[in-house]
């Protein structure tokens, strides 16, 4: 049966609080956060990395991820209620908050960096140069959580936060554009790669670093892809300042390094893309957080992505499901004879009660796979945007290379998360390159027809390939492209709520407690106003 959890929160939000220490345990080889309190550079930074935003972890899986952006995205299941598209307050709330403050389910990322900041500001001029390589990798990792607060929710306080660990005062912070905000993200990342490419690593900044281990080249990979992320998803509206910016990075590889698999399709997922891997004493798995209400496939995903181009990808990532019968008085579980989706059309009375006959996310992948990483970038991501590009201003053969590329890499990637669970379900060996190559060359996700047909195709893989542990970046990909072409019931739903928001509107103790700032914003803040890269 169906499960739903309801949790009651409350909330009292800080402006910007001290470091209060992570909850969390961290392995001995690096600094611990337990004692971040202390205001070691690379202690904050350690702390600012163990994120459970980022992490494979319930609460962000449970209460958003397959909450919100999944269900406006169509990535993760949803029942199909009155309120379905209607944007959970409390939780939405809780994610904001976890941005700008730590002792939460996130890590604070801005906290972190504000302390961060004053700490560096006290150091010798001596250690700042060494020092440095810590705070630029500490921006890196802000931006990117930043970036999706702007997807999110568009304009947010960002240049006049912390005010409490910066001048030991507490002043409400404004708003800032967010057109703005990205224009300084795209900048900075680009200092940061440049920075990367230039200097080596330093044994405090590796001993810090559990994200890639104090790996310079990793950093400027990972730098220069979450530019390349950045200026893809403005493109539609500023389409000249990412056409340069972008072609500068494709045409010149050795000074502008991405994490994509070196264009290889057969690539290790574990070196190559940005992981967070589990610490190495942790136990949870995502069992709670799915079948608590998001086990069960989805519909445009499974059965018209998937299904119809034989996707090789399905077993990894679906299982088939079925019903437990009697036969001579015993149990016995029959497994559905195909991978099917319930249709989106279902009432939520028909989801309740034909549920067994269609398929779940897979167990060994998802539900009970302890080490599973939190994802931030993989290689099949950069070869898709990398595609798109070529597509729209270069070279369509080069475009064919980089999706097919990003294709294999996708296949590569999930059969690397399905064997990463050496718990004792069935891990299954990757599918024969026969399989892969009609798949790519011979299904309806070949690279063939008109330019608008193959963008089509890019945008969709990418959007498959995000699935609901990429809700967020499924859903502002799904926001800036218009595709797939989704259907989402209307009948019965809450007046006012008959489709999914375009964003989120801001948390209610926001503006209540930055009520004055908030003004500025106020008219903006509905659940149809477009975020700046939306046409």
């Amino acid at each position: 049966m169906m499960k739903k959890l309801i949790i009651n929160i409350s909330f009292v939000l800080v402006a910007m609080t001290s470091i209060v220490g992570c909850k969390k345990d961290i392995a001995a080889k690096y600094n611990d956060p337990e004692k971040a309190q202390n205001a070691s550079l690379a202690g904050l930074f350690t702390a600012m990395l163990n994120n459970d935003r980022v992490a494979a972890k319930y609460w962000n899986v449970r209460t958003f991820l397959s909450q919100m952006p999944g269900v406006y995205a169509q990535t993760a299941y949803f029942s199909n209620g009155n309120t379905t598209y209607q944007q959970s307050d409390s939780y939405s709330q809780n994610y904001w908050d976890d941005f700008y403050a730590t002792g939460g389910n996130g890590s604070g990322s801005m906290a972190q960096y504000r302390n961060m900041e004053v700490k560096y500001n006290t150091l010798p001029e001596a250690e700042k140069i060494t020092q440095n390589t810590i705070m630029q990798a500490a921006k890196v990792v802000l931006i990117e959580q930043a970036a999706k607060m702007v997807d999110l929710w568009g304009d947010i306080p960002y240049s006049e936060t912390g005010s409490l660990e910066t001048s030991s005062t507490i002043k409400p912070a404004k708003f800032d554009d967010q057109k703005e905000l990205y224009t300084s993200f795209i900048k900075d990342l680009a200092t940061a790669g440049a920075y990367f490419k230039a200097n080596t690593t330093n044994k405090d900044f590796g001993k810090a670093d559990i994200l890639l281990k104090g790996d310079m080249n990793k950093w400027a990979r990972y730098a220069n892809s979450l530019r390349l992320r950045l200026l893809m998803r403005i493109s539609k509206v500023d389409e000249a300042t990412a056409r340069t910016a972008v072609l500068e990075m494709l045409n010149n590889s050795a000074a502008f390094p991405l994490a994509d698999g070196d264009n290889n399709g057969s690539y290790n997922p574990g070196i190559s893309d940005i992981l967070l891997q589990p610490l190495t004493n942790s136990t949870s798995d995502l069992r709670a957080a799915f079948t608590e209400g998001s086990w069960y496939a989805t519909d445009y995903m499974l059965n018209t992505v998937m299904v119809t181009a034989n996707d090789p990808r399905i077993p990894v990532i679906y299982d088939k499901y079925g019903r437990t019968v009697k036969i001579d008085n015993k149990d016995v579980f029959i497994p559905n004879k195909t991978y099917k989706a319930m249709p989106v059309t279902f009432t939520s009375t028909d989801q309740e009660s034909k549920f067994p006959d269609y398929a779940v996310l897979d167990s060994a992948t998802f539900l009970f796979n302890q080490k599973l990483p939190g994802i931030v970038i993989t290689a099949s991501e950069v070869n898709l945007l990398k595609a798109e590009a070529y597509e729209r201003w270069g070279s369509t053969g080069n475009a064919k290379t980089a999706y097919e590329t990003a294709l294999r890499q996708s296949v590569t990637f999930y059969y690397f998360l399905n064997n990463l669970n050496q718990g004792g379900y069935v891990n299954l060996p990757a599918p024969a390159p026969t399989v892969v190559d009609s798949w790519i060359n011979s299904s309806t996700a070949s690279y063939t027809g008109s330019a608008t047909e193959k963008l089509a195709n890019i945008y969709i893989q990418k959007w498959a390939h995000f699935g609901v542990l990429q809700a967020t970046e499924a859903w502002s990909e799904y926001r800036r492209t218009g595709y797939p072409v989704l259907t989402f019931p209307a009948d019965g739903k809450l007046s006012g709520f008959e489709t999914p928001p375009t964003r989120l509107v801001y948390p209610a103790l926001e503006k209540t407690l930055n009520s004055a700032n908030y003004q500025a914003v106020q008219a903006k803040d509905t659940r149809k106003t477009k975020i700046f890269w939306q046409q």
